[in-house]
C-alpha cells in the first residue's frame, strides 16, 4: 500500500512539474523565431518590426530573438525550426509559396505538415525592380528584347521556389522566351546588385523595398507588378495582366511552429498577433508593409494554400526536379 503511495506521489509532482514548466510559457526563456533570409530583407525586417508589439502582449518577461538562417529558399530555417522540441521556443517566419513548392520539386528536409500555422501576416504582390533609368520600362519591352537576342537580360530572385523564382518561370512560359535568372539568398542583395548595375531586373515583393514607396526614390523603379490588380501599395504599376502577360504570384508571409506545440500556445501566438497589427503605432512602423498587410488566422491560413497548393503542384511538374 505505501509502495502505491509513492507512485501515486510521484506520479502527481511529475503532473504539477509538467503544469508549472507549460504555464510558465512564454517567460522560461527567449523564443527563437528563425528567418530563412538575410539580415535586411522584406521577410526579417517584416519579423523584426512586429515582434516588439506581440512581445508586449504576451507580457512584460516574453522576449524574442531573430535568427537568420538564410539559403536554399527558406528550407535551411525551416528544417532547422522543425527539428526544433515543440514547446513553443522555436517559430519559423515562412514564405509562400516557396514553403509549399521545394518540397514538391525535391526531396526536402520538410514537409509543409511538420509545421502548425499561427497566423499569416502579409499577402505582398511580387514586382519587377530595375535602375530608374533604365530604357527598358515595361514588361512587354523587356519580353521583346529577350525575343531578339534570348537570356541577355539577367533577372534575380531569393532562391528556387520563391515568389520570384516562380513568377519567372511563369513569364518565360506565358510569353515563351528565354531569361537568364540568378537566384540570390535576399532581396537585399538583389537590390544593391540592380541599383550598382549588376543585375538587369529585381524580383521582389512590394513590402521589401521601401525606395518604392518614397524612401529613397530615384534609385529603383517598378515596371510590372503580377497581381489580378493594382495593389494599394503600388496603384501606379502596371500589373502583367495589363501588359497581356496572364502572371499572378504574389508572397505570402508569416508564423509557423513545429508540429506538436499545444493549441493553447498557438491561440495565445495568434491573439497576440492579431492585436499587434491592429495596434497604429506598429502600422506607422511598418512603412512599406502597412499597405500589404493580410492578416489570417493560422486554420484558415491553412485552408487557403490547401487550394493554392494544386496550382503550385501543376507547375511543378513541368519543372526539373533536384
Amino acid at each position: 500500500m505505501r509502495s502505491i503511495s509513492l507512485k501515486a506521489a510521484a506520479a502527481a509532482a511529475m503532473t504539477l512539474i509538467a503544469f508549472q514548466a507549460h504555464a510558465a510559457w512564454p517567460e522560461d526563456k527567449p523564443i527563437e523565431v528563425v528567418v530563412g533570409f538575410s539580415a535586411g530583407g522584406g521577410t526579417d525586417l517584416m519579423a523584426r518590426k512586429l515582434l516588439p508589439f506581440v512581445q508586449k502582449r504576451l507580457g512584460a518577461k516574453a522576449q524574442f530573438v531573430v535568427v537568420n538562417k538564410p539559403g536554399a529558399a527558406g528550407e535551411i530555417a525551416n528544417a532547422y525550426a522543425k527539428s526544433a522540441k515543440p514547446d513553443g521556443y522555436t517559430l519559423a517566419v515562412i514564405n509562400v509559396p516557396g514553403f509549399l513548392y521545394v518540397p514538391m520539386i525535391k526531396k526536402s528536409q520538410y514537409e509543409a505538415g511538420d509545421f502548425t500555422l499561427v497566423s499569416r501576416v502579409v499577402d505582398d504582390p511580387t514586382v519587377m525592380v530595375t535602375q530608374h533609368d533604365n530604357a527598358i520600362s515595361t514588361l512587354p519591352a523587356a519580353v521583346s528584347a529577350l525575343r531578339q537576342k534570348p537570356g541577355s537580360l539577367s533577372f534575380g530572385h531569393n532562391g528556387v521556389g520563391t515568389n520570384g523564382d516562380l513568377a519567372l518561370l511563369l513569364v518565360g512560359k506565358e510569353s515563351k522566351v528565354q531569361l537568364n535568372t540568378i537566384p540570390y539568398k535576399g532581396t537585399a542583395a538583389q537590390k544593391t546588385d540592380v541599383i550598382g548595375g549588376h543585375l538587369a531586373f529585381g524580383l521582389v515583393s512590394a513590402g521589401e523595398i521601401p525606395e518604392l514607396h518614397g524612401k529613397g526614390a530615384g534609385q529603383l523603379k517598378a515596371i510590372v507588378q503580377f497581381a489580378e490588380k493594382r495593389s494599394a501599395a503600388l496603384p501606379n504599376v502596371p500589373t502583367a495582366v495589363e501588359a497581356g502577360i496572364a502572371v499572378v504570384m504574389s508572397s505570402e508571409r508569416g508564423f509557423a511552429a513545429p508540429k506538436g506545440v499545444s493549441a493553447q500556445i498557438i491561440k495565445q501566438l495568434d491573439s497576440a498577433i492579431a492585436e499587434a497589427l491592429r495596434d497604429p503605432e506598429f502600422i506607422a512602423a511598418a512603412s512599406a508593409d502597412a499597405p500589404v498587410l493580410a492578416y489570417m488566422p493560422g486554420d484558415q491560413w491553412q485552408r487557403s494554400l490547401e487550394r493554392n497548393s494544386k496550382t503550385l503542384q501543376e507547375l511543378a511538374k513541368t519543372a526539373p526536379k533536384q
